[in-house]
Protein backbone atom coordinates (compact mmCIF):
# COMPACT_ATOMS: atom_id res chain seq x y z
CA UNK A 1 0.00 0.00 0.00
CA UNK A 2 1.55 3.35 -1.00
CA UNK A 3 2.63 5.74 1.72
CA UNK A 4 1.26 9.28 2.10
CA UNK A 5 4.67 10.66 1.17
CA UNK A 6 4.46 8.81 -2.14
CA UNK A 7 1.09 10.41 -2.85
CA UNK A 8 2.59 13.82 -2.01
CA UNK A 9 5.56 13.22 -4.31
CA UNK A 10 3.24 12.26 -7.17
CA UNK A 11 1.10 15.37 -6.58
CA UNK A 12 4.20 17.56 -6.62
CA UNK A 13 5.40 15.95 -9.85
CA UNK A 14 2.01 16.57 -11.46
CA UNK A 15 1.96 20.20 -10.27
CA UNK A 16 5.50 20.72 -11.59
CA UNK A 17 4.55 19.23 -14.97
CA UNK A 18 1.44 21.40 -15.20
CA UNK A 19 3.49 24.49 -14.34
CA UNK A 20 6.12 23.67 -16.96
CA UNK A 21 3.42 23.25 -19.62
CA UNK A 22 1.67 26.48 -18.62
CA UNK A 23 4.89 28.51 -18.63
CA UNK A 24 5.72 27.28 -22.12
CA UNK A 25 2.28 27.68 -23.67
CA UNK A 26 0.29 30.00 -21.40
CA UNK A 27 -2.05 31.70 -21.15
CA UNK A 28 -0.87 34.03 -18.40
CA UNK A 29 -3.62 33.34 -15.87
CA UNK A 30 -3.19 29.57 -16.15
CA UNK A 31 0.58 29.86 -15.66
CA UNK A 32 0.13 32.13 -12.63
CA UNK A 33 -2.42 29.80 -11.08
CA UNK A 34 -0.17 26.79 -11.69
CA UNK A 35 2.85 28.58 -10.19
CA UNK A 36 0.96 29.53 -7.04
CA UNK A 37 -0.41 26.00 -6.71
CA UNK A 38 3.03 24.45 -7.24
CA UNK A 39 4.45 26.51 -4.37
CA UNK A 40 1.44 25.79 -2.16
CA UNK A 41 0.96 29.43 -1.24
CA UNK A 42 -2.42 30.94 -0.31
CA UNK A 43 -3.07 34.32 -1.89
CA UNK A 44 -2.70 36.08 1.46
CA UNK A 45 0.89 34.78 1.68
CA UNK A 46 1.58 35.85 -1.89
CA UNK A 47 0.33 39.33 -1.03
CA UNK A 48 2.55 39.37 2.06
CA UNK A 49 5.62 38.43 0.01
CA UNK A 50 4.80 41.17 -2.53
CA UNK A 51 4.59 43.77 0.25
CA UNK A 52 8.14 42.79 1.26
CA UNK A 53 9.17 43.77 -2.29
CA UNK A 54 7.48 47.13 -1.79
CA UNK A 55 4.61 46.25 -4.12
CA UNK A 56 1.00 46.67 -3.04
CA UNK A 57 -1.52 44.34 -4.72
CA UNK A 58 -4.82 43.27 -3.21
CA UNK A 59 -5.85 39.65 -2.74
CA UNK A 60 -8.87 40.34 -4.96
CA UNK A 61 -6.61 41.51 -7.80
CA UNK A 62 -4.41 38.43 -7.46
CA UNK A 63 -7.52 36.26 -7.58
CA UNK A 64 -8.75 38.04 -10.72
CA UNK A 65 -5.33 37.62 -12.35
CA UNK A 66 -5.21 33.87 -11.82
CA UNK A 67 -8.84 33.48 -12.94
CA UNK A 68 -8.24 35.43 -16.14
CA UNK A 69 -10.87 38.03 -15.21
CA UNK A 70 -8.25 40.78 -15.41
CA UNK A 71 -4.71 41.15 -16.68
CA UNK A 72 -1.94 43.27 -15.11
CA UNK A 73 -1.43 46.51 -17.03
CA UNK A 74 -0.52 49.40 -14.71
CA UNK A 75 3.16 50.04 -13.86
CA UNK A 76 2.57 48.90 -10.27
CA UNK A 77 0.95 45.69 -11.55
CA UNK A 78 3.81 44.99 -13.96
CA UNK A 79 6.27 45.42 -11.07
CA UNK A 80 4.19 42.91 -9.15
CA UNK A 81 4.45 40.37 -11.99
CA UNK A 82 8.23 40.69 -12.03
CA UNK A 83 8.29 40.25 -8.24
CA UNK A 84 6.04 37.20 -8.56
CA UNK A 85 8.60 35.58 -10.86
CA UNK A 86 11.10 35.75 -7.99
CA UNK A 87 8.65 34.88 -5.21
CA UNK A 88 7.36 31.83 -7.10
CA UNK A 89 10.88 30.84 -8.20
CA UNK A 90 10.16 31.15 -11.90
CA UNK A 91 12.55 31.92 -14.75
CA UNK A 92 13.04 35.63 -15.43
CA UNK A 93 10.52 37.09 -17.92
CA UNK A 94 8.48 33.85 -17.89
CA UNK A 95 5.25 35.53 -16.76
CA UNK A 96 5.91 38.91 -18.39
CA UNK A 97 6.42 37.14 -21.72
CA UNK A 98 2.99 35.51 -21.48
CA UNK A 99 1.33 38.88 -21.09
CA UNK A 100 2.27 39.54 -24.71
CA UNK A 101 -0.06 36.74 -25.77
CA UNK A 102 -3.88 36.94 -25.83
CA UNK A 103 -5.94 34.74 -23.54
CA UNK A 104 -7.41 31.63 -25.16
CA UNK A 105 -10.84 32.02 -26.65
CA UNK A 106 -10.63 35.82 -26.94
CA UNK A 107 -11.09 37.34 -30.37
CA UNK A 108 -9.79 40.69 -31.50
CA UNK A 109 -7.80 42.68 -34.01
CA UNK A 110 -4.15 42.69 -32.96
CA UNK A 111 -2.57 43.80 -36.23
CA UNK A 112 -2.03 47.49 -35.48
CA UNK A 113 -1.24 47.40 -31.77
CA UNK A 114 2.15 48.33 -30.36
CA UNK A 115 4.36 45.47 -29.24
CA UNK A 116 3.87 44.53 -25.61
CA UNK A 117 7.57 45.03 -24.93
CA UNK A 118 7.31 48.67 -26.10
CA UNK A 119 4.24 49.17 -23.92
CA UNK A 120 6.03 47.73 -20.90
CA UNK A 121 9.01 49.99 -21.60
CA UNK A 122 6.73 53.00 -21.94
CA UNK A 123 4.92 52.21 -18.68
CA UNK A 124 8.26 52.03 -16.87
CA UNK A 125 9.38 55.31 -18.42
CA UNK A 126 6.07 56.96 -17.50
CA UNK A 127 6.49 55.88 -13.90
CA UNK A 128 10.02 57.34 -13.89
CA UNK A 129 8.86 60.66 -15.36
CA UNK A 130 5.99 60.93 -12.89
CA UNK A 131 8.45 60.28 -10.07
CA UNK A 132 10.62 63.16 -11.33
CA UNK A 133 7.56 65.42 -11.11
CA UNK A 134 6.82 64.07 -7.62
CA UNK A 135 3.38 63.05 -8.84
CA UNK A 136 1.53 60.55 -6.60
CA UNK A 137 -0.27 57.58 -8.15
CA UNK A 138 -3.52 59.06 -6.85
CA UNK A 139 -3.85 62.50 -8.45
CA UNK A 140 -6.71 63.41 -6.11
CA UNK A 141 -9.00 64.05 -9.09
CA UNK A 142 -11.95 62.08 -10.41
CA UNK A 143 -12.89 62.61 -14.06
CA UNK A 144 -16.51 63.64 -14.64
CA UNK A 145 -16.04 64.36 -18.33
CA UNK A 146 -13.22 64.32 -20.90
CA UNK A 147 -13.50 65.46 -24.52
CA UNK A 148 -10.50 65.01 -26.84
CA UNK A 149 -10.06 66.38 -30.33
CA UNK A 150 -7.24 64.85 -32.40
CA UNK A 151 -5.96 66.39 -35.63
CA UNK A 152 -4.34 64.36 -38.44
CA UNK A 153 -2.31 66.35 -40.96
CA UNK A 154 -1.77 66.30 -44.71
CA UNK A 155 1.20 63.93 -44.29
CA UNK A 156 -1.11 61.60 -42.32
CA UNK A 157 0.80 62.55 -39.16
CA UNK A 158 -0.62 63.21 -35.70
CA UNK A 159 -0.56 67.01 -35.75
CA UNK A 160 -1.80 67.41 -32.21
CA UNK A 161 -4.68 67.06 -29.80
CA UNK A 162 -6.78 69.16 -27.46
CA UNK A 163 -8.26 67.93 -24.19
CA UNK A 164 -11.12 69.47 -22.22
CA UNK A 165 -11.46 68.03 -18.69
CA UNK A 166 -14.18 68.29 -16.06
CA UNK A 167 -12.88 66.93 -12.75
CA UNK A 168 -13.85 66.71 -9.09
CA UNK A 169 -11.32 66.65 -6.25
CA UNK A 170 -11.65 63.81 -3.75
CA UNK A 171 -9.09 65.22 -1.33
CA UNK A 172 -8.05 68.68 -0.18
CA UNK A 173 -5.15 70.63 -1.65
CA UNK A 174 -5.14 69.45 -5.28
CA UNK A 175 -3.67 72.22 -7.45
CA UNK A 176 -2.45 70.50 -10.62
CA UNK A 177 -3.01 67.84 -13.25
CA UNK A 178 -0.28 65.86 -15.00
CA UNK A 179 -0.99 65.36 -18.71
CA UNK A 180 0.52 62.38 -20.54
CA UNK A 181 1.10 62.26 -24.30
CA UNK A 182 2.45 59.19 -26.11
CA UNK A 183 3.52 60.05 -29.64
CA UNK A 184 3.55 57.70 -32.61
CA UNK A 185 6.59 55.63 -33.50
CA UNK A 186 9.51 57.79 -34.59
CA UNK A 187 8.22 60.95 -32.90
CA UNK A 188 10.46 63.58 -31.29
CA UNK A 189 8.95 64.58 -27.93
CA UNK A 190 11.57 67.30 -27.41
CA UNK A 191 10.01 69.14 -30.39
CA UNK A 192 6.44 68.93 -29.08
CA UNK A 193 4.75 71.89 -27.41
CA UNK A 194 2.28 71.82 -24.52
CA UNK A 195 -0.27 74.64 -24.52
CA UNK A 196 -2.37 75.64 -21.50
CA UNK A 197 -5.61 76.86 -23.10
CA UNK A 198 -8.08 77.49 -20.29
CA UNK A 199 -8.02 77.72 -16.48
CA UNK A 200 -4.45 76.39 -16.16
CA UNK A 201 -0.85 77.19 -16.95
CA UNK A 202 2.03 74.95 -18.01
CA UNK A 203 4.48 73.83 -15.32
CA UNK A 204 7.34 71.38 -15.65
CA UNK A 205 7.60 69.22 -18.79
CA UNK A 206 9.55 65.97 -19.09
CA UNK A 207 9.96 63.52 -21.96
CA UNK A 208 11.71 60.31 -23.00
CA UNK A 209 13.03 60.19 -26.56
CA UNK A 210 13.07 56.42 -27.19
CA UNK A 211 9.48 55.71 -26.13
CA UNK A 212 7.95 59.03 -27.24
CA UNK A 213 6.37 59.66 -23.84
CA UNK A 214 5.86 63.25 -22.69
CA UNK A 215 4.40 64.41 -19.36
CA UNK A 216 3.51 67.97 -18.39
CA UNK A 217 2.20 69.69 -15.29
CA UNK A 218 -0.88 71.85 -15.69
CA UNK A 219 -1.13 74.20 -12.71
CA UNK A 220 -4.54 75.46 -11.55
CA UNK A 221 -3.48 78.55 -9.53
CA UNK A 222 -5.98 77.44 -6.90
CA UNK A 223 -6.13 74.67 -4.33
CA UNK A 224 -9.24 72.55 -4.62
CA UNK A 225 -11.06 71.24 -1.60
CA UNK A 226 -12.56 67.76 -1.53
CA UNK A 227 -15.78 67.86 -3.55
CA UNK A 228 -14.80 70.92 -5.62
CA UNK A 229 -15.24 70.67 -9.39
CA UNK A 230 -12.88 72.23 -11.93
CA UNK A 231 -12.76 72.72 -15.72
CA UNK A 232 -9.56 73.12 -17.71
CA UNK A 233 -8.34 72.72 -21.26
CA UNK A 234 -4.91 72.11 -22.76
CA UNK A 235 -3.33 71.00 -26.03
CA UNK A 236 -0.25 69.18 -27.31
CA UNK A 237 1.27 70.14 -30.67
CA UNK A 238 3.05 67.13 -32.15
CA UNK A 239 3.52 66.63 -35.90
CA UNK A 240 6.92 64.97 -35.43
CA UNK A 241 6.26 61.36 -36.54
CA UNK A 242 5.31 59.49 -39.70
CA UNK A 243 1.82 58.30 -40.66
CA UNK A 244 -0.54 57.76 -37.76
CA UNK A 245 -2.98 54.85 -37.81
CA UNK A 246 -4.81 55.06 -34.49
CA UNK A 247 -5.37 57.03 -31.33
CA UNK A 248 -6.00 55.33 -27.99
CA UNK A 249 -6.93 56.46 -24.50
CA UNK A 250 -6.18 54.31 -21.47
CA UNK A 251 -8.12 54.66 -18.22
CA UNK A 252 -6.64 53.16 -15.06
CA UNK A 253 -10.00 53.33 -13.30
CA UNK A 254 -13.66 53.88 -14.10
CA UNK A 255 -14.72 57.47 -14.65
CA UNK A 256 -17.23 59.79 -16.27
CA UNK A 257 -18.06 60.45 -19.90
CA UNK A 258 -15.34 60.29 -22.55
CA UNK A 259 -15.66 61.57 -26.12
CA UNK A 260 -12.97 61.23 -28.78
CA UNK A 261 -13.09 63.03 -32.13
CA UNK A 262 -10.49 62.51 -34.87
CA UNK A 263 -10.41 65.10 -37.66
CA UNK A 264 -8.46 64.53 -40.89
CA UNK A 265 -6.90 66.93 -43.37
CA UNK A 266 -8.96 67.31 -46.55
CA UNK A 267 -6.01 66.03 -48.61
CA UNK A 268 -5.49 62.91 -46.48
CA UNK A 269 -8.71 61.03 -45.83
CA UNK A 270 -8.64 57.37 -44.70
CA UNK A 271 -10.57 54.71 -46.59
CA UNK A 272 -12.20 53.32 -43.43
CA UNK A 273 -12.33 53.92 -39.68
CA UNK A 274 -13.29 51.80 -36.68
CA UNK A 275 -13.44 51.91 -32.91
CA UNK A 276 -12.06 49.23 -30.59
CA UNK A 277 -11.54 48.40 -26.93
CA UNK A 278 -8.97 46.46 -24.90
CA UNK A 279 -9.12 45.25 -21.31
CA UNK A 280 -5.40 46.05 -20.96
CA UNK A 281 -2.33 46.84 -23.04
CA UNK A 282 -1.46 43.13 -23.14
CA UNK A 283 -4.94 41.93 -24.06
CA UNK A 284 -6.23 41.43 -27.61
CA UNK A 285 -8.60 43.95 -29.11
CA UNK A 286 -12.35 43.48 -29.11
CA UNK A 287 -15.54 45.46 -29.65
CA UNK A 288 -14.55 46.47 -33.18
CA UNK A 289 -17.18 48.66 -34.80
CA UNK A 290 -16.99 50.46 -38.13
CA UNK A 291 -17.34 54.26 -37.94
CA UNK A 292 -18.77 56.40 -40.73
CA UNK A 293 -16.45 59.18 -41.84
CA UNK A 294 -18.18 62.51 -42.38
CA UNK A 295 -16.81 63.73 -45.71
CA UNK A 296 -18.05 67.24 -45.08
CA UNK A 297 -16.50 67.56 -41.63
CA UNK A 298 -13.71 65.00 -42.27
CA UNK A 299 -14.13 63.48 -38.81
CA UNK A 300 -15.17 60.43 -36.84
CA UNK A 301 -15.94 60.14 -33.16
CA UNK A 302 -16.89 57.84 -30.31
CA UNK A 303 -18.64 58.51 -27.00
CA UNK A 304 -18.34 56.40 -23.84
CA UNK A 305 -21.15 57.48 -21.46
CA UNK A 306 -19.23 55.99 -18.55
CA UNK A 307 -15.57 55.03 -18.90
CA UNK A 308 -14.51 51.59 -17.70
CA UNK A 309 -10.99 50.60 -16.76
CA UNK A 310 -9.03 49.70 -19.90
CA UNK A 311 -8.38 51.10 -23.37
CA UNK A 312 -10.66 52.60 -26.00
CA UNK A 313 -9.59 54.01 -29.33
CA UNK A 314 -10.18 54.79 -32.98
CA UNK A 315 -8.15 53.24 -35.79
CA UNK A 316 -8.12 53.98 -39.51
CA UNK A 317 -6.73 52.54 -42.76
CA UNK A 318 -4.96 54.48 -45.48
CA UNK A 319 -5.06 53.57 -49.16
Amino acid sequence: MPHATQHADVALDVAAAELDTALRGGPFHVALRAAIAARGLPLQRVQHHLSRYGVKVGVTSLSYWQQGARRPQRPESLRAVRALEEILQLPEESLIRLLAEPDEGTLGDRSSSRSYRSLVAASGVLEQLLTELECPLDSGLHTLGHHERVRIGARRELLGRESHHIVRAHRDGVDRFVAVHHGDQGCAPERMAVQALENCRTGRVRWHRDTGVLVAELLFDTRLRSGDTFLFRYGVEDGTADASREYVREAGMAGGQYALEVRFDEHALPIRCHRFTQHSAAAPRSGRQELALSRRHRSVHLVEPRVRSGIVGIGWDWE
